[in-house]
């Protein structure tokens, strides 16, 4: 496809970014920082997929709706994404307002959108997209758009075929042969209902899928396009959430659509998920494609120099720009930026989420670096957060293989070791 074409196509639509969650599920990653905002893949932020997919698709007009620790996340966005004068449109950033009807906190996703529909609908918009801030995936938005056009849809939902247990904790959709939406339920839990929405083997087959045998279900992504007159009428009925409210009934009188997708995604809602996605990024082909050069994920610009690497034997692993490592052995792990790993330590299975400065107490780089992992550590199955100081001779293997645990800077979620921002580990120390 043409860039003239695509710049036609979605001329008049506008990317939201719902960035607001408090993401409580992620804790304690989420202590200092809202999820949208953390680390990934060791150079990235999680919001940096959904403003890169859209700027992908040239669609300029974007509008990020944050709410918890916005700060952080409004600085790393001014500071990446820098549009030019000759391109229309732009990323604005906006937040909870006092009015004169008090200040009030987004209550769901579309309760973020109705507090700034006012402000929304100033700009000649006629299709607005709707993204989360806590999702991976590369889609061709433009073809969704292009999709939702021909089939002339009040919504569309992006949807793609999940197993029983993914479908239990999503919006499944019912269509026909045509990809109408039928009905809509949210996180079926009763095996009867379940039934209702499966999807038929002859469906898979015919829709790019023609492998599949086991029982699948139809889940929304998450991800909604609405026509301007749809938007402004399903926000007039009750309920703060999309799917949990609003879509259910919106469908039985609107013109609803399902945008089937075949690609990588995931929506990072556990200490589990966002670790498996980081991981599998250190399988080749596998996991978020970050190597499209037609397609880029944007970041921050880094002023650092190459990795710096002694000694150190690396297996499957990421290991970013800016780097001080001299340990042993490095094996299935995401090193992030500015990370200072010491002689003889072994880090295996684990995200290590670097810093944003070296912060050397000296103007040497000596043994008095304030933020780094020390001599002779044993570091599995972790992840250790940006700003963070171990010791020497530190163990983190989680000995008693323990599901979960809350300590003084240290946690295990889903049987992984978290070391949170700010923690100093002594000496010896060993979990």
């Amino acid at each position: 496809m043409n860039t003239k074409k695509e710049e036609n196509i979605v001329s008049r639509v506008a990317t939201i970014v719902l960035a607001g969650g408090q993401g409580t599920r992620l804790y304690p990653l989420t202590s200092f920082r809202c999820k949208p905002s953390v680390s990934f893949g060791g150079r990235y932020r999680l919001i940096d997929i959904p403003l890169s997919n859209s700027l992908n698709a040239k669609i300029n007009q974007i509008f990020v709706i944050s709410q918890y620790f916005a700060s952080e996340l409004h600085q790393h966005i001014l500071a990446t994404y820098h549009l030019d004068i000759f391109r229309r449109g732009g990323i604005e950033l906006l937040t909870p307002q006092e009015t004169p009807k008090g200040k009030s906190w987004f209550k769901g996703t579309a309760d973020a959108i109705r507090q700034n529909l006012d402000y929304l609908l100033r700009f000649p918009i006629e299709y607005f997209l709707i993204l989360s801030g806590d999702q991976l995936y590369n889609m061709n938005l433009v073809q969704m758009v292009e999709f939702a056009k021909q089939k002339n849809a009040d919504l569309t939902i992006a949807a793609l075929p999940v197993e029983r247990e993914e479908a239990m904790r999503m919006g499944v959709l019912k269509v026909n042969h045509e990809f109408d939406v039928q009905s809509f339920f949210e996180k079926p839990q009763e095996e009867k209902l379940l039934k209702q929405f499966q999807l038929p083997i002859e469906f898979l087959k015919r829709n790019h899928f023609p492998n599949e045998k086991e029982e699948k279900w139809l889940g929304s992504m998450g991800i909604y396009i609405f026509k301007r007159k749809a938007l402004i009428s399903i926000l007039k009925g009750e309920g703060d959430d999309f799917g949990r409210h609003l879509i259910p009934n919106f469908i039985k009188k609107w013109k609803s659509a399902a945008f089937v997708y075949d690609g990588y995604w995931e929506d990072i809602g556990t200490i589990a998920s966002y670790y498996e996605a980081n991981l599998i990024l250190t399988e080749k082909g596998k996991g978020l494609n970050t190597y499209d050069l037609q397609n880029p994920i944007y970041s921050a610009v880094q002023h650092v120099p190459s990795a710096l690497i002694q000694g150190t034997k690396i297996e499957n692993s990421l290991i970013s720009q800016g780097s001080i490592i001299e340990a042993r052995e490095i094996s299935h792990s995401v090193i992030g930026v500015r990370a200072i790993i010491k002689k003889n330590t072994v880090i295996r299975d684990s995200i290590i989420l670097g810093n944003k400065s070296y912060d050397l107490e000296s103007d040497e780089m000596q043994e008095t670096d304030k933020y780094s992992i020390g001599e002779n550590c044993l570091i599995e199955k972790c992840i250790i957060d940006e700003h963070t100081k171990i010791g020497n001779h530190v163990n983190l293997v989680n000995k008693d293989k323990l599901q979960t645990m809350d300590g003084k800077g240290i946690f295990i979620r889903d049987g992984i070791i978290i070391v949170t921002q700010g923690t100093e580990i002594k000496d010896h120390f060993t979990l």
